[in-house]
This record gives structure tokens, C-alpha cells and sequence, in this order.
């Protein structure tokens, strides 16, 4: 079959009512025109904001950080930056040229009328179809990820995964997605396909039970399945962590020390569950690296998300927002024009879901910069928490320093890139922060 750039733009309004097929080449309805359109304007806009940032790069080393980074440190921090950004490039025009091959060469299509000649029910058919399509994109993807973990994160110092250790954590996450994403794909589908226009509050009640419940689970039996959580031994860090969340009352079941050293030189700190199954988690590279009043400082931030209720807010806002998306899901599933924008020979649910959700996306780019912005400033509002709470704003900013030297963190982002991608806001404007609340904080404000 011999792929034509041709444009056949049928308008929903303007359609002869003849369904395009990829042997016209690329033919466009309503629906696939605005996919299409946003797909690319997507990529051009992060490819600005990439380019943004590149040029935002700069040789003059922050006077924060001069303790901190010699020359040659400093330019490896930059060189991570840039690597790392053409190496995105690569992988972002390589899932976009695969998608539109597929999606203009009949793909779509072609997988559906394979997997329907078996004539399985509608609910395994679709667990099939979707399923190959999962596949076939983690192969695809499998070449990138190996080169970033044993290439460009070997080259810059940080890569410690071996490779049994890779396949190892890519066979766990095969499972766990069988396992887990199995049944609750199977259940939308079942709702969606029998429920009538009820099937997406059924669906929605299904996903927020299975929301929560991983949020009790993942840290007494999904986490551990990555690594090893040891409980932190006695000592002076125990004993300050423990009588810190004593006197800011929050209640914990335990302190573990992660092995996070088996996979990489980088550091971090999270806690998790509700109620009674709550952990702080520390990596072992973090220990190894900074101090204990550091370590407290750290963790203070964290305990701030939980005091200041930002992971309820965060959890609330998720499931009105799957609500809301699955409200609209039902509404699409009986659009035909959207499956003739996938030259679709049949509608169904499972196509529906994955076409839906390109339509989608736009809007939840958008939506996405809301919560970034929301996100940096619960990220302020959990460090003023650990500044007041520890009433040790120099060790906080160490803290941020160091992390921030360990991580290679870029100094300089462009204000165009933070605004669509970060979730934190950049660490010279924390540590400014920071210091702007010294008149609220006892003792002097070290760097």
C-alpha cells in the first residue's frame, strides 16, 4: 500500500458521509483534524520550551552555589541538562513518527480486525487489543530506556542498575500491570459495555476504590517488590525524626532506609499510605550524604505535604477529575466520526477509550499547568512548614543545595519550561524563599 501526504479535510458538517480510508492517504474529519493539530502544536511548543531552556543555560556559576561547584562540576551539570534534552528530541519524534505511521497507515484498524476474528467477548477482546498496543510500545520504547539508564546515566556518574537488576524490575512491572491494571481495565470495559449511560459512574466508583486501595498497599506490598525497605536502626537520626513527628503530632508506623543505591547515586525522601500504614523513606544515598539536621529538614518538608493536607487535596482532585473524564468518555463512545477518524471498519469500547483520550489531551495539557502551578506552591507552603517547624532555615537550605549538586540539577530553567513542566518551583527561588522568612524564624539564616 503506498502512503500518499495527500489531505482529505471532511468537516463534520461538510462530509459526503463517505468514511476515509488509508489508501487515500492522509485523510482527515473533524475529529482527526484536531487530533492531529494538537499533536504536532504539542510537540512545538515543548520543543520551544526545550530550546527555551538550552539557551537559558548559563557559564556564570550562582554565587548560592560557589561552595558548592567548582568549574568543571558546574559544566557537567550543564552538560547532563543539554544530553538529557537531545536526548528527549529523539524519543518525543520518534513516539510521534510511530504513532502517526500507525494511525495513517490503518493500524488501528487492522489490530481490531485481528483480534475480533478470534471471537472472544467484547471485554477479553478488548483486554487483548489494548494489550498489544501496551506491548508494543514498551518494546519500542525498551532501546531509549536502556540507553538512558546504561549510557547517558552511566556517563554523568549516576547509573548503578545492572542489568539483571533491569530485567528484573521490567518483568515486576509486566506483572503488576497484568495483575492490577488487568482487573480494573476489565471492569471499566465491562461498564461501559452493559451499564448503559450509567456505565461511567460505575466505572468512576470502581477507579476511586481501586485509587485508594493501592494507596494502602503500595507500601507494605508493591514498593517492597522494588526495594528493600530496612528499618532505620537506632541513633541519634531516629531519635530526632522521632521526636520531631512527637511534637509536630503526626502519627507514624515506622522510619525505613531504602536501597536506592542499587539503581542510582541520587537521592530522595517520600512518605506514604493513610492511616496507620504511614512510612517515612529515606534513601540510603541521602543518609550517606547529609547531616542530620539536614535529614530532619528533608523530612519536615514531606510531613508538611501530609499537615498541610495537600496529598488529600491532590487525592480529591484526582478522582473528580477521573469523574469528570469518564463523564466525557460516554459521551464520545457513540461518536462514529471519531472511529472513521481512525478508519475504523467497527466502533467499540476499547477503541473508544484510547481514541477518546488523544481527543482528550489537549485538554488535559492545559489542565496540567493548573496543577503544576498549584503543585509549586504546595511545594513553598511544605518548605515554610519545615523551616518553621525545624527553626533550622540554614539546614533546609543545605539540604536544597546539596540535593541540587547530587541531582545536576538545572539552575537556571527557563521561566517558559517551569510554567509547563515543573511541579517544583527552581531551587534559587526556594532558597529566596526560604530567606525571606528569617524575621519569622529564631537565629540567623547560614548559607
Amino acid at each position: 500500500m503506498q502512503f500518499r501526504l495527500t489531505f482529505c479535510v471532511n468537516f463534520r458538517k461538510l462530509t459526503t458521509g463517505r468514511p476515509c480510508s488509508p489508501d487515500q492517504g492522509v485523510c482527515l474529519n473533524f475529529y482527526a483534524a484536531i487530533i492531529l493539530s494538537t499533536l504536532l502544536l504539542e510537540r512545538v511548543v515543548d520543543t520551544v520550551a526545550d530550546l527555551l531552556n538550552l539557551r537559558n543555560l548559563t557559564g556564570k556559576l550562582p554565587a548560592e552555589f560557589k561552595e558548592f561547584y567548582d568549574r568543571k562540576a558546574y559544566r557537567k551539570s550543564q552538560a547532563y541538562t543539554r544530553t538529557a534534552t537531545h536526548f528527549g528530541f529523539v524519543t518525543a519524534g520518534f513516539d510521534l513518527t510511530v504513532m502517526l505511521s500507525f494511525w495513517f497507515s490503518g493500524g488501528f484498524n487492522a489490530l481490531d480486525g485481528l483480534v475480533r476474528s478470534h471471537g472472544f467477548h467484547p471485554v477479553v477482546t478488548g483486554l487483548i487489543y489494548i494489550g498489544i498496543l501496551m506491548l508494543l510500545r514498551s518494546i519500542l520504547s525498551l532501546p531509549f530506556a536502556i540507553y538512558g539508564t546504561f549510557v547517558i546515566e552511566e556517563r554523568f556518574g549516576f547509573n548503578k542498575t545492572t542489568p539483571g537488576t533491569f530485567v528484573r524490575d521490567l518483568l515486576k512491572s509486566l506483572a503488576l500491570s497484568v495483575v492490577l491494571g488487568g482487573p480494573l481495565l476489565a471492569g471499566m470495559l465491562f461498564f461501559f459495555q452493559y451499564a448503559g449511560s450509567w456505565g461511567w459512574l460505575a466505572a468512576w466508583g470502581g477507579v476511586t476504590v481501586f485509587m485508594l486501595f493501592i494507596q494502602f498497599v503500595a507500601p507494605t506490598w508493591i514498593m517492597p517488590l522494588f526495594n528493600k525497605f530496612t528499618p532505620l536502626r537506632k541513633g541519634r537520626l531516629k531519635d530526632s525524626i522521632l521526636k520531631y513527628t512527637h511534637a509536630v503530632k503526626y502519627p507514624l508506623a515506622g522510619v525505613f532506609v531504602i536501597d536506592g543505591s542499587r539503581r542510582s547515586t541520587k537521592s530522595n525522601a517520600f512518605f506514604t499510605g493513610f492511616g496507620k500504614n504511614k512510612r517515612i523513606a529515606l534513601y540510603d544515598t541521602l543518609i550517606k550524604k547529609h547531616t542530620v539536621s539536614e535529614l530532619l529538614a528533608i523530612l519536615a518538608h514531606e510531613i508538611g505535604h501530609y499537615k498541610k493536607k495537600h496529598i488529600q487535596i491532590g487525592m480529591a482532585v484526582g478522582i473528580l477529575h477521573t469523574g469528570l473524564v469518564l463523564f466525557l468518555l460516554s459521551l464520545f463512545l457513540t461518536e462514529t466520526d471519531l472511529f472513521k477518524a481512525f478508519y475504523m471498519d467497527q466502533p467499540s469500547v476499547y477503541a473508544g477509550m484510547l481514541f477518546f483520550g488523544m481527543l482528550y489531551s489537549p485538554v488535559e495539557r492545559i489542565l496540567s499547568l493548573g496543577m503544576h502551578a498549584v503543585s509549586r506552591r504546595h511545594e513553598t507552603s511544605a518548605d515554610a512548614f519545615a523551616v518553621r517547624s525545624t527553626r533550622r532555615p540554614g539546614a533546609f537550605i543545605q539540604a536544597l543545595k546539596k540535593l541540587s549538586v547530587d541531582n545536576l540539577s538545572n539552575l537556571h530553567p527557563h521561566p517558559f519550561y517551569v510554567f509547563l513542566h515543573h511541579s517544583h518551583p527552581p531551587v534559587l527561588q526556594r532558597i529566596q524563599n526560604v530567606r525571606g522568612l528569617k524575621s519569622d524564624i529564631p537565629g540567623r539564616v547560614s548559607p
